[in-house]
């Protein structure tokens, strides 16, 4: 499909101003009683261990994503999305992307917003059915990558290989920054619903200086105002920032050190408190007046709700890069039906729809000129957090990697407990 097949409708799309309730939701195993334990010992108690072998090994018997198998799939007209609240163009109480694919293709989207965590959707909606053999009612889920229910998802052979021959608009406009990623190379399994930093943000009416330095947040003259995130990807990989270090290439040594830094924070008083989601109400709030943020949370309230006093920073140290990543579980019943929808958010004219509510990472450049032009938005299409230029791309920095189990749970033992 051509971009050029629909123009958008600037009174449709108008009133695309309800904030998304983002919810970066990075290794926050305290929600599911995880603590410090690490992965081995979670999948051990939920009952996953051993099963690798045997999703993997069906699926390949049955040839399970091959162009073979693609090739003998059908249209089912039928769709069921599961997402993360608030994450979609909404107009009037409707998706105008989603009707705008329903009419095109005939295709009927059941659109639920059933993601609240990671972790907790993993453990309640997808790995029991899964483990059993059973459709999980979901033919297009979302998971983020850098937390391990995608990864685990890879590795059991618990989602369906994409077919490569229907990624047109993918191919064609997807950024770099979402072709070929480190956690899924060569976009075997995902691609990309909408990326984002982890940030700074702060209250320009009571912090004057230029917030250039992830050090501010060690800034005593700011006790008591600074914000940090309760999950242990973000707060080590901040404090790793925080020592010059590249979190991606960092080392067990190096994250003793960031946690000696942020303990050491912790006991000088800075910290107000270490949040979850509500850290966006605390900076409203004035509770606090720096804080770890999630770029478009703080886009949001100063754009579109009445805060314009906040601002958001990217630090000479650089800013971490995530992404929210589009999968289709193993025994999806409509299959095709959703790779139809996968690559058709890729045309740049319905990712204009979508990006100009979200204001997140946008994986379709092409977008930013539509969003200028016809939905007449510059705030959007001009945010560097929203298509970041080369300075921005060059201050992105990924999560790190886990090698094993081993080193997950070094991880949580050092990070976890400064916040818990």
């Amino acid at each position: 499909m051509s971009h050029q097949d629909h123009q958008l409708d600037p009174a449709l799309a108008r009133g695309l101003t309800m904030p998304r309730m983002s919810r970066r939701e990075l290794f926050r195993y305290a929600g599911v009683g995880v603590g410090a334990l690490g992965l081995s010992a979670l999948l051990e108690a939920c009952g996953t261990k051993g099963v690798t072998s045997s999703g993997s090994s069906a699926q390949a018997s049955a040839g399970v994503g091959s162009q073979e198998w693609w090739a003998k799939q059908t249209l089912h007209h039928q769709l069921n999305f599961a997402n993360w609240p608030y994450y979609i163009d909404t107009a009037h109480g409707k998706h105008p992307s989603i009707e705008q694919f329903q009419q095109k293709t005939g295709i009927q989207v059941n659109y639920t917003e059933p993601i609240d965590d990671n972790v907790t959707f993993y453990q309640s909606k997808l790995r029991p059915v899964l483990q059993a053999g059973q459709p999980t009612g979901y033919d297009i889920v979302v998971l983020t990558n850098n937390d391990w229910p995608l990864s685990q998802m890879m590795e059991l052979g618990w989602l369906i290989p994409l077919n490569h021959e229907m990624m047109k608009n993918f191919d064609q406009y997807a950024s770099h920054l979402v072709k070929d990623p480190t956690w899924d190379p060569g976009n075997k399994y995902t691609m990309a619903w909408q990326s984002g930093y982890t940030c700074l943000g702060y209250n320009t009416k009571y912090v004057k200086e230029p917030v250039t330095s992830v050090q501010i947040l060690w800034d005593e003259k700011y006790a008591g105002k600074i914000g940090m995130f309760a999950n242990a990807g973000e707060l080590g990989s901040i404090g790793l920032l925080a020592l010059g270090i590249d979190p991606a290439t960092s080392t067990p040594d190096d994250w003793k050190k960031a946690a000696d830094k942020l303990q050491q924070q912790k006991d000088a008083g800075i910290v107000r408190s270490y949040y979850d989601q509500d850290y966006i109400k605390a900076l409203k709030n004035e509770d606090i007046w720096i804080s770890q943020v999630w770029s478009g949370d703080v886009f949001q309230a100063a754009t579109y709700q009445g805060y314009p006093q906040l601002k958001i920073a990217i630090p000479d140290e650089g800013a971490m890069f995530w992404t929210d990543n589009m999968c289709i579980p193993l025994l999806a019943e409509n299959p095709l039906d959703a790779m139809t929808y996968m690559d058709y958010v890729y045309d740049p004219q319905v990712q204009a729809l979508i990006e100009d509510y979200n204001a997140y990472v946008c994986p379709v450049p092409a977008a930013k000129e539509i969003i200028a032009k016809q939905l007449k938005d510059p705030t959007v299409a001009n945010s560097p957090t929203v298509f970041p230029d080369a300075h921005m791309q060059s201050l992105s920095r990924n999560y790190y990697q886990f090698k094993n189990n081993e080193e997950l749970t070094e991880w949580n033992n050092l990070f976890v407990p400064i916040f818990q």
